[in-house]
């Protein structure tokens, strides 16, 4: 493990400058592995290509730029309608099925986004059970077009509302009922109340969830290329695997580098010098708004139909499609698809596992802004889609296998299609997954902590060892659970650098949906489903034990 590292004292009389250097020495490594490839993807437009560019701007952009303008707009309202008003339900209201639904809302993020859609599809396609039912029991012919930007977009909404839903009903309930009487006592209605005071308090909650669930939208490569709608993460693939060109791939990749970096920066500067802080007196005031009648039955209808469409359809229909095909489908080979996925899920955890406890614990040695500086761009990756990583990491690795080829006479690529490049690239989109609940751990850890154990002589690798890492077993467990079940779901860094034959099952399920196979499709997404439970169950766990 690398942290051993930058936890190691320094020797009796050993240099103070060599103490200082050590955790920089641990972590501007990590830090490069991010930035490495934005460099690289980004350097691609100093010398453009004329010819890729008149191709792109003729046949690609213009359509790939409508598309994501949309989408990105379409989600954003439609995620943030959802989860604020069912955060707010769950969070400040109390209406049968309220305890159940409180964490029940959560569950989507158990399913892949590109699993909700093929299902979606599936039913809702003119052969599909649902289309078929209604025209032979109610003589409807044909349904709304799913195949649509208003398909993908509601498909994309129902995936990622909980990312908001999960922000905003920790802002609400923070905030607790003794605001919301302040503000009726000044002459607001109770609903002047939520939209004037609440709703605006609540606003750096919504806004992280917000951005996260854009940032997944973005990023986004199986549910779209399921709907076929053209966005940059599948013009990226096109161009590298359909027209053969990376440097059209490497340059429609730094666009949406921009793009990403407009996103957050818009977001930094709407929140920028405002305060929204509540008062511990005000937050700890128990109580919830009791619905009666025509309210509570609206609520729990609202709740209901969300939870139906957004899990327990989706899901009761792979469950349906997997038990169909699972005698005449499943063999030896979906045993090699659970073990490559696995494998990959489990060493990529333990490694990004081992390189968020190295940068965490390098800043705590050395809690400097440039150390925090430093620490954020090593965690820059996860607001980069996978279709950009794989192409920054693919461009500097067949630049060094060429190299081997001409001047050490090697045959063949040596690192091109290999485990090494999908681990780096996991690493560098998935850190930030596990540096977040690290970091947070550490810094529950008092520095007087420390301080004791170095009275009675603990300290260095010891210190970490015995006293640290004891008390951070939760937060890594979350932060390893987290981890291993979005590596599970990751499908554009394993598509586009997996070894040949190394086929996951999410490289299953992409494959059986390009082809219309929803039925076969099932079975792997069934699996991906079912592992996708337990970060759900951690949040849920976590954000009840935070406020009981």
């Amino acid at each position: 493990m690398p942290w051993p590292l930058i936890a190691a004292a320094p020797p009796r009389g050993g240099s103070r400058l060599s103490a200082a250097l050590a955790p920089w020495l641990a972590v501007l490594p990590i830090a490069l592995i991010s930035v490495i490839p934005v460099l690289v993807v980004v350097s691609s437009l100093v010398n453009p290509d004329r010819e890729t560019w008149d191709h792109l701007w003729q046949y690609e952009l213009p359509e790939v730029l409508g598309n994501s303008f949309w989408l990105v707009l379409g989600v954003g309202l439609g995620v943030t309608v959802l989860g604020v008003s069912l955060a707010w339900l769950t969070a400040t209201c109390h209406f049968p099925g309220r305890a159940f639904f409180n964490w029940a809302l959560l569950l989507p993020l158990a399913l892949p986004a590109y699993v909700t859609a093929f299902v979606w599809l599936g039913l809702l396609d003119f052969s599909g059970p649902l289309a078929t039912w209604l025209r032979e029991t109610h003589g409807i012919l044909r349904l709304p077009p799913i195949r649509s930007r208003g398909g993908v977009i509601l498909v994309m909404s129902l995936a990622f509302y909980p990312y908001v839903y999960l922000t905003a009903r920790v802002a609400f309930q923070g905030q607790g009922r003794r605001l919301m009487e302040a503000a009726q006592s000044l002459g607001l209605s109770r609903q002047a109340a939520f939209w004037r005071v609440a709703l605006p308090m609540a606003r750096p909650g919504i806004v992280a969830g917000l951005m996260l669930a854009l940032m997944e939208t973005l990023a986004d490569f199986g549910t779209v290329a399921v709907f076929n709608y053209n966005t940059f993460t599948t013009s990226i693939y096109k161009a590298w695997f359909s027209l053969f060109s990376l440097p059209a791939a490497s340059q429609l990749a730094s666009l949406l580098i921009f793009f990403v970096l407009i996103v957050a920066l818009l977001e930094y500067q709407s929140r920028a010098r405002r305060s929204y802080a509540v008062s511990t007196r005000a937050a700890s005031t128990p109580g919830r708004i009791r619905l009666r009648g025509w309210r509570a039955a609206l609520a729990l209808a609202w709740c209901g139909v969300v939870f139906t469409l957004a899990f327990a359809l989706p899901a009761g229909q792979i469950l349906a499609w997997a038990a169909g095909v699972w005698a005449a489908d499943f063999d030896a080979r979906y045993l090699q698809f659970a073990w490559h996925s696995l494998l990959l899920s489990g060493l990529g955890a333990l490694l990004v596992g081992g390189l968020a406890m190295t940068l965490a614990y390098a800043q705590r040695l050395h809690p400097t802004p440039a150390m925090r500086v430093t620490a954020r761009l090593s965690t820059l990756g996860y607001a980069l889609p996978g279709a950009v990583l794989a192409v920054g990491f693919f461009i500097p690795v067949a630049w060094l296998d060429n190299l081997l080829i001409d001047h050490l006479g090697f045959a063949g690529q040596t690192l091109g299609g290999t485990l090494v490049v999908m681990l780096l690239a996991y690493c560098t989109r998935f850190l930030a997954v596990s540096f977040g609940p690290v970091e947070s751990g550490l810094t529950r850890v008092s520095r007087s902590v420390d301080e004791a154990a170095q009275s009675l002589g603990v300290v260095g690798a010891r210190r970490l060892w015995r006293i640290h890492l004891p008390m951070l077993r939760v937060s890594m467990l979350s932060a390893a659970a987290l981890t291993f079940v979005d590596l599970m779901k990751e499908l554009p860094i394993t598509l586009m650098t997996r070894p040949f034959g190394w086929d996951t099952l999410a490289v299953r399920v992409f494959e059986m949906t390009s082809e219309g196979e929803w039925e076969r499709a099932a079975l792997p997404a069934a699996a991906i489903a079912l592992v996708g439970l337990l970060p759900v169950v951690f949040l849920m766990r976590n954000t009840e034990h935070a406020h009981t």
